[in-house]
């Protein structure tokens, strides 16, 4: 009913409050209203979010007592150009609902008329009778009001948190040695990588929806009004990124620990930086949007704007009625979603190649590396083996006939390709750089060693003398520093991946999964040998039984419940499942009872009937058990070389 609240009329130039009596007669009833002259001052705001808030704030809690400074009206013409008119008026709605009468006022007759007056001159005008006042009311913050304002920064480490655990993941498999140990027993690089992918996809997946359950049920608006196909295809190409990523890290990492705080320190600053500079940058509307799509080529940037979209298009939906929008809506409003998918893939695709690339050439010790050009073989040819094989000249005393010999006999395989030889080595060095002020060491000088079938070679000398280098050299686990290896034929700078096919391998620390049973370790690599069905099934017992494993069920206990023993004898049993051509065996018995000594005395004699055994080992009485030969290694030499009857 008029007269229950005063009229306004906005000027800016009122000097004082004037406050003047109307009458209007209506149907026969004269009926007076006061008409009151208030100022009104014309201010700029950054974004529709600062508006809502100073609209909110301009009353406390409705209560006209503690009434401060109010802006009376806001237009958003942000979606507004010379083809298209499309204003947002926003305005503070504090005492709805309160019993008190609201009299909005005509903002949407001075929008229009400023953008007829701008377009046609100042004496065009067109004013709109009886609208009907409906623009969005002010809202009191919520918690999803909350969340939705501080999404892109809350989001963006919540979804980053997942990248220190598979970084860590990955360099912990390089660390122990995990990954090249499945390597040497059959497991190719596709595969790996695959099986890899499609864990964390797994996991990411999962992780990703419980999120979004959890924002949905909540009532998030970022959630709940957005487009489901939307957020469906954002999230699966940001998680396919973020696994790439780290793959990418994880090439430059050998140890855990330091990966761990890179990751971490990663998610930290990516999603301050996107808060505290990028989205500033995003809502100036001065800067070039060419330099925000370079901004965007950095991962951690592209995930924060497409959040920040997110987080902007409930206010869009809102004004719609709070219907969720579709996906059309959402690309067409706005080009900023449809920009950062695209680059999101092209980073994909891109981070890819870079991660296959470091792959092959950057092994941070774990494994031999191929050439940076490996896959133009026509520009750099043989050059590369060539000057590996150059290396260090070291002098070789010629008083030990034997080693001189077993030198002449290797050059001449090697010239003879047709005979090939298990293992033939010639030359080979390996010289650690000098460090911390320490100099070279010379782990290996100057070996020349061949290996024939079903022989088994043995290696004896002192802690330090260059046995287990050699070792981790013919498996290709240490880059040669010069010199050849050839194991069935293959050099293993040129054909590793099918030399890894060809051998089994007990290292002298065991490399087990501490979760897994004995029985599942050697179902694991029995697979890798392309054992199955009842082959593999009958190879897995026989391994177990020749090592003693079988007995008291201990086959069927996690790994990490066995004693070190236990672990030593399951490391050997994994070397010989699936016959290989050559095995490894790095001290095989140490820690070993008596007893469990003899059975694994017996398996080494049992496997040298149809394979290569190369043994190193501290004990002569080992050695005059197995080895048909043997090489004395002293500081990196050679020292002799022969059989155990001569």
């Amino acid at each position: 009913m008029m007269g229950a609240e005063p009229l306004y009329i906005v000027h800016p130039q009122c000097n004082s409050h004037i406050k003047f009596p109307i009458s209007i007669k209506m149907a026969g009833l004269s009926l007076s209203q006061d008409v009151m002259c208030v100022d009104g001052l014309a201010l700029w705001r950054e974004n529709s979010s600062v508006i809502n808030n100073e609209l909110y704030m301009s009353y406390e809690m409705g209560n006209p007592n503690n009434r401060i400074d109010e802006i009376l009206a806001a237009y958003d013409f942000s979606n507004t150009n010379i083809n298209k008119f499309n204003v947002t008026v926003w305005h503070n709605e504090t005492y709805k609902g309160m019993g008190r009468l609201l009299r909005i006022f005509r903002s949407s007759n001075a929008a229009s008329n400023a953008y007829l007056q701008f377009l046609k001159g100042a004496n065009v005008k067109m004013l709109l009778e009886f609208v009907k006042e409906m623009p969005k009311g002010a809202t009191k913050p919520s918690i999803m009001d909350v969340s939705t304002s501080i999404c892109p920064l809350f989001f963006t480490w919540v979804i980053e948190l997942l990248f220190p655990v598979m970084l860590t993941y990955l360099v912990y498999e390089k660390q122990k040695n995990m990954r090249i140990f499945m390597k040497m027993h059959g497991l190719g690089d596709l595969p790996y990588w695959i099986i890899t992918y499609a864990y964390f996809l797994l996991l990411s997946a999962s992780y990703m929806l419980c999120f979004t359950l959890i924002g949905f049920l909540i009532g998030m608006t970022s959630f709940t009004l957005n487009s489901y196909c939307l957020q469906l295809v954002f999230y699966f190409v940001s998680i396919n990124l973020q696994i790439v990523l780290a793959i990418v890290f994880s090439a430059q990492f050998s140890e855990v620990k330091t990966a761990t705080v890179v990751g971490y320190i990663y998610v930290f600053i990516s999603g301050l930086l996107g808060s505290s500079l990028f989205e500033h940058l995003l809502e100036d509307a001065s800067y070039p949007r060419k330099l925000i799509e370079a901004i965007e080529l950095f991962p951690g940037f592209s995930l924060y704007r497409g959040l920040y979209e997110l987080a902007q298009y409930p206010y869009h939906a809102e004004s719609l009625g709070g219907t969720r929008m579709s996906w059309m809506e959402s690309i067409s409003d706005n080009q900023g979603m449809q920009t950062v998918l695209i680059i999101m893939v092209v980073e994909w695709a891109a981070f890819m190649l870079i991660a296959y690339y470091l792959d092959h050439v950057v092994s941070s010790g774990r494994g031999v590396r191929k050439h940076p050009l490996w896959f133009l073989p026509q520009l750099h040819g043989n050059q590369y083996y060539k000057k590996q094989r150059q290396g260090y000249h070291v002098l070789i005393n010629m008083d030990k006939p034997d080693v001189v010999q077993e030198g002449e006999i290797v050059h001449k395989l090697i010239q003879e390709p047709y005979r090939i030889q298990a293992v033939l080595c010639d030359n080979l060095k390996k010289v650690y750089p000098r460090s911390d002020g320490n100099p070279e060491k010379h782990a290996v000088r100057g070996l020349s060693l061949a290996i024939s079938q079903r022989e088994c070679f043995g290696i004896l000398g002192p802690n330090g003398a260059g046995k287990t280098t050699f070792i981790n050299m013919v498996t290709g686990l240490t880059k040669p520093t010069s010199g050849t290896i050839l194991v069935q034929g293959l050099d293993i700078c040129k054909d590793m991946d099918k030399v890894h096919t060809l051998m089994g391998i007990c290292p002298q620390h065991d490399l087990i999964w501490d979760t897994l049973t004995g029985r599942e370790h050697l179902l694991f690599f029995g697979r890798l040998k392309n054992l199955k069905g009842d082959l593999l099934m009958q190879a897995v017992e026989d391994s177990l039984q020749a090592v003693n494993l079988l007995e008291k069920g201990v086959a069927d206990k996690p790994a990490g419940q066995y004693s070190g023993g236990m672990k030593r004898r399951l490391s050997v049993a994994i070397s010989i499942i699936g016959n290989p051509k050559v095995v490894y065996m790095d001290e095989p018995s140490t820690g070993l009872d008596p007893g469990s000594r003899k059975k694994v005395w017996n398996v080494i004699q049992h496997i040298k009937k149809s394979s290569a055994v190369i043994l190193t080992t501290h004990s002569m009485e080992e050695a005059e058990a197995l080895c048909d030969r043997v090489g004395i290694f002293v500081d990196g030499y050679l020292q002799c070389i022969g059989s155990r009857r001569s």
